[in-house]
């Protein structure tokens, strides 16, 4: 997902920080109302996130997932799939790519992901 005019200014990975990507263009849209209906917590999800650990304690509002949902697969590669709370119901969803230092976003949004309905 190429950056265009008027979007915003992602700031670089560097050092000990993770790069945070979109893994869909769900995850985008979502990000984007996550970021409208509460700015606050996003923010601090956001920064929570690129200051993980690579062992990371779990914490009521940022763990691994469970079952079937504890990976995933992006780019044919599975991966542990951790899920932060932003609000009651906005979630965060993203796959841990410890070789990259990337976390690829799957899903972000104000409300429940379908699959765990």
């Amino acid at each position: 997902m190429s950056p265009k005019r008027g979007e915003r200014v992602a700031p670089p990975a560097a050092g000990a920080v993770w790069d945070l990507r979109f893994a869909t263009s769900e995850a985008a849209k979502g990000w984007e109302e996550l970021c409208r209906q509460a700015a606050a917590n996003t923010l601090v999800a956001y920064e929570e996130m690129r200051r993980r650990q690579v062992e990371q304690e779990p914490t009521t509002r940022h763990h691994r997932l469970k079952g079937k949902l504890a990976t995933g697969m992006h780019n044919g590669v599975e991966m542990e799939q951790w899920q932060y709370e932003v609000t009651a119901g906005g979630r965060i969803w993203y796959l841990l790519d410890v070789e990259r230092r990337t976390l690829w976003l799957k899903h972000a949004g104000p409300a429940h992901p379908k699959q765990t309905e």
